[in-house]
């Protein structure tokens, strides 16, 4: 993976600076990664398909002999301490990813969960859509379990037996749920699902993956062709998830649970997600196109905050998402037409902008743009309201491509691109421990 020696070399040194012993220190790369189609669909029971990139985080921690958990970012130069026995606030913003982590640990495994000294060091654009926090929260939540040996508690092995169930109990100590045998705690207070964690953790290099939700499952995978690259332009406008942005990135998780509300109130049913209530409408079969009755009971649970108009493009959304886009472009990929696979993903960026309303005018025009000077498909990911554009080019004509995109990007909108930044990547290794 590209510049992971120069960032293990630096998590290295915020140990060494210091003196935390050399001796006894373990190493993790956890990458982030690129939604390609599947845009808020996971927490609903959809389908995505993902990858993940040559960038990545480097941990590297070594046990201490209290209850602190102490935290060094060896790029930003700051620290977060922690103690076991009486959690608090930390300084920094960031605080709140390990300060859930610990929480969720010591709520399921108590006095299990040992100190750690833990130094960082990465290369992923923060607030982007790269799925860097939970880059973050994989790679504390693997460190942490292994210098605990938590892997050798009942309570653990009992819950998490592969990394597609480890996937979903980190997704769910970010949104607070229970998983399996273990409960929920206060999460970070977003509602997403686990699509982030199963592709750091599920991904494999070369190919894309098709996962399915709730519960996950590996569907198929597809190999990504060896002459093109991703091309990634990060917009330059954060993604956050805190304050009034968080819930507006949760408005898309609550218009699905309306649903969900709405539909079985309706038709006296007691499905979990969007995607059973599909089946449910539709006798149990693969829905050839949106049941009516959703719409119906769309349009009865019509209210200010959840217009009729709001809920019914969210049903076309979610359906063209699931059942046809990721399939169908999927199939393309495979076939090699890629023509059939770039229409498709332009479907999808037009369904994000039409029903999620989680587009703004930067990434709108970053794909607009991208079509324009001659790429086989491209989509924004992630959560919206800010973050990345991919980019499907042929390998040869990748940094050209990128320079003109990033210039014609410049031209449009002057001040996010100051804060841009473009990358080419191909679809990478999922999280791993560096054993020597």
């Amino acid at each position: 993976m590209k510049a992971a020696t120069q960032l293990c070399r630096d998590a290295h040194q915020a140990l060494d600076r210091v003196d935390v012993p050399a001796r006894g220190r373990r190493t993790w790369i956890v990458p982030g990664r690129i939604e390609v189609l599947g845009k808020h669909v996971d927490y609903a029971g959809g389908r995505s398909l993902l990858c993940t990139v040559e960038r990545a985080l480097v941990i590297v921690a070594r046990p201490r002999t209290d209850a602190m958990v102490v935290i060094r970012d060896a790029r930003r130069r700051e620290t977060v301490s922690l103690s076991l026995e009486h959690p608090q606030r930390g300084s920094v913003p960031w605080s709140v990813y390990p300060r859930t982590v610990m929480a969720r640990l010591l709520h399921n495994f108590g006095s299990a969960v040992r100190g750690a000294d833990i130094s960082l060091a990465s290369n992923l654009p923060p607030a982007a859509g790269v799925s860097s926090s939970s880059a973050f929260t994989v790679a504390l939540s693997a460190a942490m379990a292994s210098l605990s040996a938590l892997d050798q508690d009942p309570r653990w092995t009992d819950s998490i037996t592969d990394r597609l169930t480890l996937a979903g109990y980190v997704g769910a100590l970010e949104n607070g749920g229970d998983f399996a045998g273990l409960s929920g705690e206060r999460g970070v207070g977003t509602m997403g699902g686990a699509q982030d964690q199963t592709a750091i953790l599920c991904c494999s290099p070369g190919q894309l993956d098709v996962f399915r939700w709730i519960p996950a499952a590996h569907e198929r995978s597809v190999p990504w062709p060896q002459t093109h690259r991703f091309v990634v332009a990060v917009s330059g406008v954060v993604a956050a998830k805190t304050g009034a942005a968080k819930e507006r990135y949760n408005r898309a998780a609550r218009t699905a649970h309306r649903l969900v509300l709405a539909w079985n109130r309706h038709a006296g049913d007691s499905v979990r997600t969007l995607h059973d209530a599909f089946l449910s409408a539709s006798g149990g079969t693969v829905p050839q196109a949106v049941p009516e009755a959703l719409f119906i009971a769309a349009d009865v649970a019509d209210a200010p905050d959840f217009s009729a108009r709001h809920l019914r493009a969210r049903l076309e959304q979610f359906f063209e998402e699931t059942f046809v886009l990721v399939p169908k472009a999927t199939d393309a990929l495979a076939r090699g037409d890629l023509p059939a696979f770039g229409s498709l993903v332009d479907a999808s960026q037009f369904g994000a902008e039409r029903a999620l309303e989680n587009q703004i005018a930067e990434t709108v025009h970053l794909h607009r743009y991208a079509r324009d000077l001659g790429a086989d498909a491209a989509s924004a990911f992630g959560a919206g309201f800010g973050g990345s554009v991919w980019a499907m080019i042929p390998a040869a004509q990748a940094d050209p491509f990128l320079a003109r995109w990033r210039e014609r990007y410049a031209r449009a909108h002057p001040i996010a691109a100051q804060r841009a930044q473009f990358f080419t990547t191909v679809p990478s290794a999922s999280a791993f421990e560096i054993v020597d």
